[in-house]
C-alpha cells in the first residue's frame, strides 16, 4: 500500500493580503492559508484550482509547462 505524496504548497514567499484577503504571492486566500497544513489532497488541488482562476482573472497567471 503506497501513501500519496502531499500536495505541495503555492506560497511564493511573498505574503501580503489584499483588500480582498487574496495573498498577492499565491493566490490563496487568508482561510485557505490557513486550512492548507490540515486539508486533504483532494481539498489542496481545489484551492489551487481557485489560485489559477484569481491569477488568470488579474492577468499574472503564467503556464509552466510540466510533464
Amino acid at each position: 500500500m503506497s501513501t500519496e505524496t502531499p500536495v505541495k504548497s503555492p506560497c511564493v514567499y511573498v505574503c501580503s493580503l489584499d483588500d480582498n484577503d487574496i495573498c498577492t504571492g499565491c493566490h490563496r486566500s487568508g482561510r485557505e492559508i490557513t486550512e492548507w497544513g490540515r486539508a486533504s489532497n483532494e481539498r489542496r488541488r481545489e484551492i489551487l484550482r481557485q489560485c489559477e482562476i484569481r491569477a488568470r482573472e488579474q492577468g499574472v497567471w503564467m503556464n509552466v509547462g510540466t510533464k
